[in-house]
């Protein structure tokens, strides 16, 4: 029986104290882990180690024995427990060695920020000798790559990269994906990412069923918690003929709850849909407290299209600042239907945008009556054509809750800019 090539093996290592006592969360091993199997590596082992110098020795040559790569993050700062750059030179054999470019480059970033370098930072530019420098242009720590022989195999190589997360992936850009590339000779095919909201990961797997058998692409899934990404692994022998009416197939498959095909986050496909149409947003929030426009704010460019944001929190916020009728809120409460629609009809008329967006809802954990419970929020977006209600009912503690409700009213906003919201077809 014909058996497919093996595909080269990972070992990730990840260490520190803050790592391995959860005073830091360790996404590194977990990025690392995605970009590298979209590649068509085999991630094999995720450890975690200390600043203990034996553990990190015996972890470092755990990972080159058994592994065709080791990646490892941490311990390449300026204090006495960081470790790696000697516990490599332990596990080969060799001396640390002074790497005078890495100095100097260490040397100018202090001089760029008008400090001067301390004696510790020295440090960083000790590297095991034979090991190959690379270069950090995102912080003082320069990392470096070794190559270990292995008896009766090629040698494996070692990658060894700052803990920072936004330096590991500056350099991961720079140096590790290019030369991993290069060494693996690898055609690494594509990767399609289908983002959605407003369907849970198990309707999405129902729906993706027929095309879990086509020949060359792999289906997989993401929850993020509350989107939901639908991925085609796509080898390279597939041709454009091929894909191009599958990810056609696929999107009208899912229907409505594709927000977006390969491209970046809810709110960054809602600003540039806004900025494209020339059009603007105010938002007014009660129980998502600043989420609506924080997420929006988060978008480089946002000021072509956000205008204000409101936080209502108090009914004398509501009536005051969007208008919102006393009587309504006497009658119906501040979490109510009506309430919701004037909140965002009322900082529309304020602001003067194209739309308002407004949330209001019992986010808990007390608050909830049996009639409204914890978890009850409503959702408006008002237009030039109208306004748009949705309730919602949500689980969860309150981080969850405002989180979820602020997305679903980006997601209201999205359906509208997309032409797949009409009335309650949402």
């Amino acid at each position: 029986m014909f058996q497919p090539p093996r595909p080269p093996t990972v070992f990730l290592l990840s260490q520190g104290d803050e790592v391995i006592t959860g005073q830091t969360v360790d996404t590194n091993a977990a990025t690392l882990s995605e970009w590298l199997t979209e590649l068509g590596f085999l991630v094999t082992r995720r450890v975690t180690v200390g600043d203990v110098m034996h553990d990190i020795v015996a972890a470092i040559a755990e990972g080159l024995n058994s592994a065709d790569v080791l990646i490892c993050t941490g311990g390449l700062g300026p204090t006495a427990d960081d470790l790696t750059a000697e516990a490599l030179g332990t596990v080969l054999g060799v001396p640390l060695v002074l790497h005078e470019p890495s100095l100097e480059h260490i040397q100018a970033i202090f001089t760029l920020i008008g400090r001067r370098m301390s004696d510790a930072n020295r440090k960083q530019a000790m590297l095991p000798q034979g090991a190959t420098p690379l270069q950090n242009n995102f912080g003082t720590a320069p990392g470096f790559s070794v190559e270990s022989p292995r008896q009766g195999q090629a040698p494996a190589v070692g990658y060894f990269l700052p803990g920072v997360p936004r330096e590991m992936k500056g350099m991961w850009a720079e140096h590790l994906k290019p030369d991993l590339i290069r060494r693996f000779s690898l055609s690494p095919g594509r990767l399609i990412t289908f983002r959605c909201m407003g369907a849970p990961e198990s309707q999405l797997e129902e729906i993706m069923r027929p095309f879990q058998g086509i020949d060359g692409v792999t289906v997989g899934f993401r929850a993020m918690s509350p989107e939901v990404q639908v991925k085609l692994r796509v080898r390279p022998d597939v041709t454009d003929e091929r894909l191009i009416p599958l990810i056609a197939q696929v999107q009208a498959a899912i229907g409505k709850a594709v927000f977006g095909v390969d491209t970046g986050a809810l709110e960054d496909v809602i600003v540039a849909a806004l900025i494209e149409r020339g059009e603007t947003l105010a938002t007014a929030e009660s129980c998502t407290g600043g989420r609506l426009s924080a997420a929006i704010t988060s978008v480089a460019g946002a000021s072509a299209a956000f205008m204000e944001g409101a936080c209502v929190y108090a009914n004398e916020a509501k009536m005051r600042t969007c208008d919102v009728d006393a009587g309504a809120l006497a009658q119906y409460g501040a979490v109510s239907e009506i309430v919701a629609r004037q909140l965002a009809e009322g900082i529309r008329e304020r602001a003067g945008t194209t739309y308002g967006l407004s949330t209001t809802g019992v986010a808990g954990p007390g608050g909830g009556t049996p009639e409204k419970p914890v978890g009850t929020v409503h959702v408006a977006l008002a237009t030039p054509q109208g306004t748009f209600h949705r309730q919602l009912r949500l689980g969860g503690d309150r981080d969850r809750i405002t989180r979820y409700a602020a997305a679903s009213a980006l997601d209201l906003l999205r359906r509208h800019l997309q032409g797949v919201l009409h009335g309650d077809n949402l």
